[in-house]
């Protein structure tokens, strides 16, 4: 059985950086009064992830042009900051605590709009979506190479000043995704530095494992930096069913259940994998046409 696991991102030996209310900003080899006009892209980091946002903030300190002006950690915070401090470039989380980013965006108002690199976990929907309207974005966590990629396309927009253009590409983008996420069909996952788009129909069952968790597929397995809570959210309702805490099955591979005691059931999928349904979630049965 093949593990392909997700590369850890490593936290900046700095501390973390205050959130956008805080007045300091950050830039390689100088302070913010260093900073010299018309050289200095301000940039917004809008992430609710540590790891996530120290690993922007660190892979920005190595270059010469950028200026760090804040980190809101919920959409909010984001969208204060953004009207507040009008960075030229914004590093926009799809998912924060509250307004998510494509709220964010929805939110802006003012003729000038910043650079927008979005920032996703395994979005498959939306990484679609941004590849559609020619918008940039980063899966996490963050590959370097990928990383100066948005960059450079950054720097050419602004450097073009395509304001008008880049609000025309995010207006676009909120129609398509106008209505909340489409039906997720398929999920990305990390591979050697590869990104692979693994069909749900080939998922046979979900493990946790910490905060990841274990897609089981045929004779492979991949690992995903998830929650059980937030994944479980996001499969079709249909066709996905969580049995245990730590298990979600796919309806469509169970060949039969067998009653247990204390109201548990033994769930055997068509491979011949055995899983256990707790008593808690006895009440999901329904769904398999138990009554």
């Amino acid at each position: 059985m093949q593990i392909i696991a997700e590369p850890m991102a490593l936290l900046d030996e700095a501390g973390p950086m205050s959130s956008s209310s805080a007045a300091s900003t950050e830039r390689h080899g100088e302070g913010a009064s260093g900073s010299k006009a018309g050289t200095t892209i301000r940039t917004l980091i809008a992430d609710d992830q540590l790891i996530a946002c120290e690993m922007l903030r660190r892979l920005l300190k190595k270059e010469q042009e950028y200026e760090i002006i804040g980190a809101p950690t919920t959409g909010a915070e984001a969208l204060e900051a953004i009207h507040r401090l009008q960075p030229d470039l914004v590093f926009l989380d799809v998912k924060m605590p509250g307004l998510d980013g494509f709220e964010v965006v929805k939110r802006l108002q003012g003729p000038r709009v910043p650079v927008i690199i979005f920032v996703t976990a395994n979005e498959g929907f939306a990484i679609k979506a941004f590849e559609v309207h020619a918008l940039d974005y980063l899966v996490k966590p963050c590959e370097p190479e990928r990383f100066q990629t948005a960059l450079q396309r950054a720097r050419i927009q602004l450097r073009q000043n395509q304001a008008g253009e880049i609000q025309q590409k995010l207006q676009a983008l909120l129609r398509d995704l106008q209505g909340g996420p489409k039906p997720t069909e398929r999920i990305a996952v990390k591979s050697n530095g590869r990104i692979l788009f693994l069909p749900l129909m080939d998922v046979e069952w979900v493990e946790a494992a910490d905060n990841y968790v274990v897609l089981h597929a045929g004779q492979e397995s991949h690992v995903l930096r998830e929650t059980m809570t937030r994944l479980e959210s996001k499969l079709p309702g249909d066709r996905f069913l969580r049995i245990s805490r730590s298990t979600i099955v796919n309806v469509q591979r169970i060949r039969e259940l067998h009653p247990m005691f204390h109201g548990e059931y033994v769930v055997i999928l068509l491979n011949g994998k055995r899983l256990t349904l707790t008593r808690t979630y006895r009440e999901k049965l329904h769904q398999l046409g138990v009554t």
